[in-house]
């Protein structure tokens, strides 16, 4: 372990300065009357980027992110922002670090909308299962970022494996209410706070389906069918209504944080990612959410998505979805592995998403195994259009379009140098940017950056 310690302190050095997360300074605000002024995050992120250098990669082939697509690119880093993109005609500053792209891909940073990592971290032991308050159906004043142990050696291994920079974590799905998920920049922090995107919402985790009339009707509790999922959902969004009005009208009230996440929604300042399968019930959710006055960000795992492909784009509503996982459960059977391309063909915000800790280190893969399914079923879908499913999309379903998820200059420099073309199976990160600073590299050693807890695979943490 010191020598993982020493390893790890190297890395930092090496990016030029120790990241000074603390705990939030901050006081929650007291029980007392409050305004319909949201309150202030009282565990404000302490993330700072690394200081990157001037960096140029050249002669690679450049995906963007957004469906475009560059031979022989040029992309200029500095600053932690992308400055420039281009051709090979594009001018580069000569103090700039020159990186030859010669035979490989660079990308925007895949992004994972739907993760436990932190929360359900490795080792998978029940000391460390802390990703599902399991403890009633309506869990809204959790939070995700409560539970997040930065030491989780699967936040190394999707950004070396994987090229994962940007991470949703949720709380689990047992919950019709799960509480609230918290985005994170795939860094090496003491604190969570050091991790945390400054600024993205935060989203509210929600169930429909099997799970929560499973977990509670097994308990002689309300929900035990459908039906009851769907009346103590309008019962909760009734009293969140009337909680929200007490607010805004200025009213004394005594502060609930239950109720306070769902106004934070019903304001639209909290994104609401709700899991569920099957087609009939993603409609009915979409009616829920009308009759509220809400809006729905996402739809995950959504197996049954290409049924109502045109109602989610119209809509606008993220679909965030497997590949091929499917059959292991009642609501599951009818997924088809042309899913995310019906969705993608529809117009509609298609996301290839893990909601595994092994899934993450081979996003790339998922997405290439979609894109061959649609293909096969007559769609023509391009490599680069196929990007968007891991970088604007799934940018777009957390709220961070306009720093990251695609190759624009002024946008985070979250990137990735691929060593082949992503969507091979033999293909893996070469290096990883990310606000500019290079955080992996597989030909350097100080940059491979490993847990205190890895587990010991050859070449990794202190195994020679």
């Amino acid at each position: 372990m010191r020598r993982a310690l020493v390893a790890l302190a190297l890395v930092l050095s090496a990016c030029g300065q120790v990241r000074p997360e603390t705990a939030a300074s901050a006081a929650p605000t007291p029980p007392k009357a409050r305004s319909a002024k949201p309150p202030a995050d009282p565990y404000p992120s302490s993330y700072k980027p690394y200081p990157g250098p001037l960096t140029a990669i050249r002669h690679a082939t450049i995906y963007d992110g957004e469906g475009g697509r560059i031979e022989n690119g040029t992309i200029i880093l500095d600053q932690g922002k992308i400055t420039a993109l281009g051709g090979p005609d594009l001018a580069i500053p000569t103090d700039a670090r020159l990186i030859d792209g010669q035979g490989k891909w660079v990308t925007p940073g895949v992004i994972d909308v739907h993760s436990h990592l932190g929360d359900y971290p490795s080792p998978s032991v029940a000391a460390h299962q802390d990703g599902n308050e399991i403890t009633g159906p309506v869990r809204s004043e959790v939070w995700a970022e409560h539970s997040v142990w930065p030491q989780d050696p699967g936040f190394s291994r999707a950004l070396t494996n994987g090229g994962v920079t940007t991470i949703q974590i949720l709380p689990g799905s047992a919950n019709l209410f799960g509480g609230r998920s918290v985005t994170v920049k795939n860094v090496y922090a003491r604190t969570v706070q050091g991790m945390k995107f400054p600024d993205a919402p935060y989203g509210l985790k929600m169930a429909c389906g099997e799970n929560p009339k499973r977990v509670y009707g097994n308990r002689n509790v309300m929900p035990g069918s459908r039906m009851g999922n769907m009346a103590v959902n309008r019962q909760t969004w009734i009293n969140a209504a009337e909680y929200k009005r007490k607010l805004d009208k200025g009213e004394n009230v005594t502060r609930n944080l239950q109720l306070e996440t769902l106004a934070e929604v019903l304001s639209g300042r909290v994104l609401v990612h709700h899991h569920c399968y099957r087609a009939d019930e993603m409609a009915q959710v979409i009616d829920m959410a009308r009759e509220f006055g809400y809006k729905v960000s996402t739809f995950h795992h959504a197996v049954e998505a290409y049924k109502i492909a045109d109602l989610l784009a119209k809509e606008e509503i993220c679909g965030a979805l497997w590949a091929d996982w499917w059959g292991f459960k009642m609501e599951s059977y009818d997924g088809i592995k042309e899913n995310i391309a019906l969705l993608h063909r529809a117009g509609g915000c298609a996301i290839v998403h893990s909601d595994d800790a092994n899934g993450i280190q081979r996003l790339n893969q998922e997405a290439a195994k979609a894109l061959a399914a649609g293909r096969r079923m007559g769609m023509t879908i391009s490599d680069q259009e196929a990007w968007r499913w891991l970088a604007i999309n799934p940018a777009k379903a957390i709220g961070v379009s306009d720093r990251t998820g695609s190759l624009k200059p002024g946008k985070m420099a979250d990137v990735v140098l691929w060593n082949g073309n992503p969507l091979s199976v033999y293909t893996r990160p070469d290096k990883v940017w990310i606000d500019g600073a290079l955080l992996y590299d597989a030909a350097d050693p100080q940059r491979r950056p490993v847990s205190d807890f890895e587990l010991g695979q050859p070449g990794e943490g202190d195994v020679k």
